[in-house]
């Protein structure tokens, strides 16, 4: 089935808003992560629909079936491979992956995509430590909570964090990257800001924010 690339970027972005495979996806909720009007996303999904890749459930929402769920981890797998390379092989720095992978993730060539993942030699995870969908489909999950749930004074590990590049910028200038080990000292009431030393001893303070969108191990 052919599918322009805003059909697959609406379908990407249904499986990255559902929690479990239980869950409905709201047309707001589309509209917002999409920035496009609810009257767009409302005749998109009647059309993903009248190909049998979603199922709008009245006052319930949107979920994908079968084939359109396919359709969207075949996208993060070709996604989250050519962010690996382009970060891995090409030396782009990860803030500047996600828009150039955008663009080439709508290449429509399994070879391609399965000799790309042989010569990254079968990464795991992306950059930004997302799991990479294998040509099954099946990933590898780790049991990650945010920074900001950590407990106090324990050594935590870096393991993933949100793919936004004023983000991934931040944290490049705090020196914080995917298997940093940090250490939380002190979480500050008024504003849920937490204090932590890096790998070289230095004193960061993180805002909730941030740290609700940094996912850690305790070591």
């Amino acid at each position: 089935m052919s599918l322009s690339s805003t059909e697959e970027n609406y379908l990407k972005c249904i499986y990255s808003l559902r929690e479990n495979q239980e869950t409905a996806v709201t047309t707001n909720a589309i509209a917002e992560k999409l920035k496009n009007s609810a009257a767009s996303v409302t005749d998109m999904i009647k059309k993903l629909a009248a190909k049998n890749l979603v199922e709008h459930i009245p006052y319930r929402g949107i979920k994908l079936k079968k084939n359109g769920e396919q359709t969207a981890l075949f996208l993060l797998r070709k996604h989250r491979l050519w962010e690996s390379f382009l970060h891995n092989k090409l030396g782009f720095s990860w803030d500047e992956l996600h828009d150039i992978a955008e663009q080439l993730e709508h290449i429509d060539s399994v070879e391609l995509i399965e000799r790309l993942d042989a010569f990254l030699d079968f990464p795991k995870f992306d950059p930004h430590g997302e799991p990479i969908p294998d040509q099954y489909g099946q990933t590898t999950e780790e049991d990650t909570i945010a920074l900001s749930q950590a407990p106090m004074n324990k050594e935590i590990l870096v393991k993933s964090v949100t793919d936004r590049a004023d983000l991934l910028r931040y944290l490049t200038e705090m020196n914080i990257q995917i298997h940093s080990t940090l250490k939380i000292l002190r979480k500050i009431a008024f504003d849920d800001s937490i204090v932590v030393t890096n790998e070289e001893g230095n004193k960061l303070t993180i805002s909730r924010r941030v740290a609700d969108s940094i996912f850690i191990q305790i070591k």
